[in-house]
């Protein structure tokens, strides 16, 4: 609004002096009436509200079924594990939590806590929480803004606004100027914006907005707004929940209307159902999800990620488009002279002759008040990357200036767009310019040609304006150099024009290989960014996002699309240029809309919503502000584009194993309810007991599933396949025919192992082999004892063998490297071991109901175990097995 008022009419809009500022009465009764110059506060739940929240889960709900059931059955350590995994699943939650109060807690630390103001026409130091609209604050080199200013005087004013708009580079500021029409941040050039930082020069402005009114206190609110989204793993599991929530109440409920039919004993058989619907229900899986998601986060900081929201990993390996700030990210962060036009002849900038162009080198090395000594660099990138090229060449500033130095100088200003230093040298006084090409060029009498002083013509002049216009269509930002020799002054006439340096901020060679390998693995890169599109486009150009200037938008372009028109545009759009905060956040949406899911990378302010509007928001760990990093979901430390595919490979196979795993457990269950339902169904008794049932859950659902969770993938095969839908569930390519496969064939081979004892005492008595005959047999308490030990050990065992196989479905198990994972080698040894335990040992047997086993039963119940093994060979064998993702398309070669 106020980018389009004069100072003039600001000053009226506001009543305020703008020599004088406010009197102490009217600032006092403006504070009361506009509050504090500060960020509000959200309202903080209570623990207590943030634990009992984390407990409204449909998986939570079954563990305290879970619970009970135990507890009913005795089971008082079964009832002990499941109450600890359900408290810390909630504690983890709560940590968890406080994201969004941090952000907010960051963008407080980031106003300035002090301001020179004007008042009653003295200058004064004052709290910046007591600034109001009208106040007249001054600005100097060093300060930081204290509330969102309209400038009503600049001298060499810049200001960098990175951190809230994306502007690679420091922003002239001009009072005079008047803004036309809707404009964007970034270019406001009278406006100054409170957290921003006064790099140059000096100014004073009127406050026009304080507090939760600035531009960074609506990106507070923008924060404070946005919801916190499931992952799609979370997604997955609470539909899971849900199902097998009402697979347990239906087990239940049909379980004990067949006691009722078959008139048999209802307490038993209730117990036997509520078990059962417990089996139903791996009730370790929320455990397993947690801790296997714990441990990746502990690899994935050896690949300079650090993960601050645990289901966050796994969202990684679904992101299909991957929206990344140019600056700092795709980019070096560190303005480079890339050319240099002299002799009419335009360079590259490691290609030019020591001693030909010196004066280039000091003018670049002298007029310059940066400074790179001493492993600091401090000063304005264009200056720093001005006394890099000389250094490149064997000039440092400081030494120049022992040679030559500093006796007068007319510093930056935005009127005159150049700076110049005069310095006394050997020969005499010598000035030294740089600036705008075409205001130098007004006022250069000769150009240097050859090595020659020779006069400035009209030719030479295009030739030079030429040179211009081919490095800006490279994104490059142009400077002239020039000097004057026997200078009596510092005054910036008859120059001796010396050359031009085109510099920018250059990409990161390893991020254009990142670009490529995400365009392997079917992953859309997407460039938003702060800078001239024009800047954009090269960048993107170079590193192969984007190769069309159709591809590319402005955040004014983007203003003039409604929300349907720019849903269908969003898709094709590879570069976003001059956006504000609440661009980045709707381009954010419109992708997640079609359905994708979006990662997007930051590091200011200004990201700090879509950071946290995104699927998984990635702040940058060097240079990043603690505002986007508590807004995020993961940071990089080492601030490295090509560390997020590393980071996109471990979250796919992080989702691999979670899958293996969930398939894992639900086969096995699925296998234990086959086993009971069918022996029950039949008339026969029940072929285990509910302290049986409990055990396998103990001894499968738990070490053995970790184990697959965190198996090693074959993270080149991943990444060459396309990323899994948003849509995906679990059950997706063959997992529901591999959890009814593995089911069956489990429940075949328990029911095998419980009927062949009766079936061995038929055949040992001469008795014909039929179903009542069988049922008379299991009448026998000794006889129905040792039929259940047999199935009860193949059941858990078969399962072992089973988690085996599941670590790979399309590789033979002969072909597995079994020792990469011996996590799983230590599972079932545990395993095994412990259902020897209750087989062999007196007390256990005793406890368990169970008969001890002969070796050479043992050797025919484990070869029967090892049946799910065969099947998965016969499987890989007849080419059935889990369908793998479509690779992603090779992307086309461009010329």
């Amino acid at each position: 609004m106020y980018e389009n008022k004069s100072i003039r009419e600001t000053g009226q809009i506001l009543k305020s002096d703008t020599e004088r500022g406010l009197d102490g009465a009217e600032a006092a009764s403006r504070l009361s009436q506009y509050g504090k110059n500060k960020l509000k506060e959200k309202k903080e739940k209570t623990k207590i509200a943030l634990f009992l929240e984390q407990l409204n889960d449909p998986l939570i709900f079954i563990l305290f079924v879970a619970t009970a059931v135990s507890m009913l059955l005795g089971e008082m350590g079964d009832a002990a594990i499941i109450i600890t995994v359900i408290v810390v699943n909630a504690f983890v939650g709560v940590v968890q939590e406080g994201k969004a109060r941090k952000a907010i807690e960051a963008l407080k630390k980031l106003t300035s806590p002090h301001a020179i103001v004007k008042r009653n026409g003295k200058q004064k130091e004052i709290v910046a929480e007591d600034l109001v609209p009208g106040d007249i604050v001054c600005l100097e080199a060093g300060r930081q803004v204290p509330a969102d200013l309209r400038l009503t005087k600049t001298m060499s004013l810049k200001i960098e606004e990175s951190a809230l708009t994306g502007e690679s580079v420091p922003v002239d500021k001009d009072a005079g100027y008047l803004a036309g029409g809707k404009t964007s941040i970034n270019e406001c050039k009278n406006m100054a914006f409170m957290s921003t930082n006064v790099t140059y020069g000096r100014g004073e402005g009127i406050v026009v907005e304080t507090g939760m009114g600035t531009q960074i206190g609506h990106i507070a609110d923008m924060i404070s707004e946005t919801k916190e989204e499931m992952t799609p793993l979370q997604k997955r599991l609470a539909d899971l929940g849900k199902v097998l929530s009402a697979v347990a109440v239906f087990i239940c409920a049909f379980l004990f209307l067949v006691a009722v039919l078959q008139k048999r004993d209802v307490g038993d058989m209730l117990l036997t159902a509520i078990s059962l619907a417990v089996a139903a229900v791996p009730e370790g899986l929320p455990a397993i999800v947690t801790i296997v998601l714990a441990l990746s986060v502990s690899r994935m900081v050896k690949v300079n990620t650090i993960i601050r929201r645990l289901p966050s990993v796994e969202t990684l390996g679904a992101v299909n488009v991957v929206c990344s700030d140019k600056t700092g990210t795709l980019t070096q962060n560190k303005m480079v002279v890339k050319k240099c036009y002299v002799d009419s002849r335009t360079w590259p900038s490691d290609a030019l002759d020591e001693n030909r162009y010196r004066e280039l080198f000091l003018g670049c090395a002298l007029c310059n008040d940066g400074n790179i000594s001493g492993g600091e660099r401090i000063g304005d990138p264009t200056e720093l990357a001005l006394l890099d090229l000389a250094k490149r060449y064997g000039i440092t500033r400081e030494a120049a200036e022992s040679s030559y130095p500093r006796i007068d100088e007319k510093a930056f200003d935005s009127n005159r767009k150049m700076m110049t230093t005069l310095h006394r040298g050997v020969a005499g006084k010598v000035s030294y310019t740089k600036g705008s090409t075409e205001e130098i060029l007004k006022r250069c009498k000769y150009m240097q040609s050859h090595g020659k002083k020779v006069p400035m013509t009209d030719s030479g002049k295009r030739d030079i304006m030429q040179a211009v216009g081919q490095m800006a269509a490279e994104a490059l930002r142009v400077l002239a150099v020039a000097m004057r020799e026997g200078a009596p002054d510092a005054e910036e006439r008859e120059l001796t024009f010396i050359g031009l340096v085109g510099m920018m901020d250059p990409a990161r060679p390893e991020a254009a290989e990142a670009v490529q390998a995400f365009k392997e693995a079917g992953v859309d890169t997407v460039m938003i960014t702060g800078d001239h599109i024009d800047t954009a486009f090269a960048i993107a150009r170079e590193l192969g996002i984007a190769f069309r200037r159709e591809e590319c938008l402005s955040g004014s372009e983007l203003e003039l699309l409604t929300e349907e028109a720019f849903g269908e545009k969003a898709e094709h759009i590879k570069v976003y240029a001059r956006v504000s905060p609440e661009h980045k956040v709707k381009i954010v949406d419109a992708l997640k809309k079609k359905g994708k899911i979006v990662a997007m990378t930051g590091d200011g302010v200004n990201d700090a919503p879509s950071l946290k509007c995104a699927d998984i928001g990635i702040a940058m760990g060097m240079n990043g502000t603690d505002v986007a990093k508590n807004a995020s979901d993961m940071v990089l430390t080492d601030d490295n584009f090509a560390t997020i595919r590393k980071a996109i490979e471990e979250g796919r196979g992080i989702y691999e194993n979670i899958r293996k795993a969930i398939l894992f457990l639900l086969s096995s269950n699925f296998g234990e309810i086959i086993t009971m339902l069918a022996a029950i169904l039949v008339g026969l008794p029940s072929p285990l007991k509910a302290s049986h049932i409990l055990w396998i859950n103990l001894i499968t659902d738990s070490l053995p599933a970790l184990a697959l969770g965190v198996d090693e993938n074959d993270g080149k095969e991943l990444m060459r396949q396309r990323p899994r839908k948003s849509e995906e569930n679990l059950f997706a390519r063959g997992g529901l025919a591999c959890t009814l496969c593995y089911g069956v064939v489990i429940a075949t081979i328990s029911i095998t192992a419980f009927l062949q004892v009766p079936y061995g005492e038929l055949l040992r008595q001469g008795l014909p082999v039929s179903l009542p005959n069988i049922e008379s047999m299991l009448r026998l308490p000794e006889l129905l004892n040792k039929a259940q030990t047999h199935a009860f050990t193949v059941l858990g065992m078969s399962q072992l063998f089973h988690a085996i196989g599941m670590r790979d479905v399309n590789k033979s198990v002969f072909r597995m490297n079994h020792f990469s994972n011996s996590y799983m080698i230590f599972a079932c040894a545990v395993g095994i071991g412990l259902q020897v335990l209750v087989t062999e040992i007196p007390y256990f047997v005793e406890l368990f109901g169970t008969t001890r086993l002969t070796l050479a039963e043992w050797g025919c119940l484990a070869a029967l175990s090892c049946t799910p093994l065969l099947v998965h060979e016969l499987l890989i064998i007849g080419g059935i097995a889990d369908r793998k993702p479509v690779p992603a398309a090779e992307p086309a070669l461009r010329v």
